[in-house]
C-alpha cells in the first residue's frame, strides 16, 4: 500500500486501483480475513455514502494536482509533518511530534532526518533539557507550504470555474449549511 498524508485512499494490491472507505478489497492476509468482493458498481449509492465518496475525489484530485505541480521532492507523509509543525506555536520535541501525527518515534525521526536534508526543518536545543533537541520550521519549509496551498488555491478555483458565479455561490450555501449542521447522535453501527 501506498502511504497517503491526510487522505484515507489506499492502493489495492491486486489491481492497483484506488478504493474508498467502505469499499470491499482483499487486505493481502495481514487479519487472516477471507476474500470479500467490491460493492456492485450497479448498486446506486446512499445520498451520504455519494456525499462522503465526492468531497473524497474532489479533496484527492485538489491535492494530487497540488502535489504534481510541486514535483516528487516533497512525499505526503513529509508534507504532513511540515503542517503539524506549521500549527505548532513552538518547536517540538520528537515525541510530541509522533503523538500528534500518531506514528511511531522512529517513523517521525526518519521523516525529519529527511525534512533536515532537504532545508524544511531544523533541530534546535531544547532550552528546558540540554539532552533534548526541538524541531522547526526553516523559511524554506514555511516557503513549500505555502507554495502548496497557493497551488491547491489555484486548483480549487479551476475547479469550481465549472460553475457559473450563481451555482458557485449556491455550492457553498448548501456545504457551510452541511458544515454547521448540529451532529447527529451517534449510533452503534451494526456488526456484519
Amino acid at each position: 500500500m501506498r502511504e497517503q498524508a491526510d487522505d484515507v485512499t489506499t492502493t489495492d494490491r491486486e489491481g492497483g486501483g484506488d478504493t474508498r472507505p467502505g469499499d470491499a478489497v482483499h487486505d493481502g492476509g495481514r487479519r487472516g480475513g477471507p476474500r470479500r468482493e467490491r460493492r456492485d458498481p450497479a448498486r446506486r449509492p446512499q445520498q451520504s455514502e455519494e456525499l462522503l465518496e465526492l468531497l473524497h475525489d474532489v479533496l484527492r484530485a485538489v491535492r494530487r494536482d497540488a502535489t504534481d505541480r510541486l514535483g516528487d521532492d516533497v512525499t505526503p507523509g513529509q508534507l504532513r509533518l511540515l503542517r503539524t509543525l506549521d500549527r505548532c506555536e513552538r518547536p517540538r520535541r520528537l515525541g510530541e511530534l509522533a503523538a500528534a501525527l500518531d506514528v511511531a518515534p522512529r517513523s517521525v525521526t526518519s521523516k525529519v532526518d529527511q525534512a533536515e536534508d532537504d532545508g524544511l526543518v531544523r533541530r534546535v536545543p531544547d532550552p528546558d533539557d540540554r539532552r533534548a533537541t526541538l524541531v522547526e520550521l526553516t523559511d524554506a519549509g514555511h516557503d513549500l507550504l505555502d507554495r502548496l496551498s497557493a497551488r491547491r488555491h489555484e486548483g480549487v478555483r479551476a475547479r469550481l470555474e465549472v460553475l457559473d458565479a450563481d451555482e458557485q455561490r449556491t455550492l457553498l450555501d448548501l456545504l457551510r449549511r452541511v458544515a454547521d449542521a448540529p451532529p447527529e447522535p451517534s449510533r452503534p453501527v451494526p456488526s456484519s
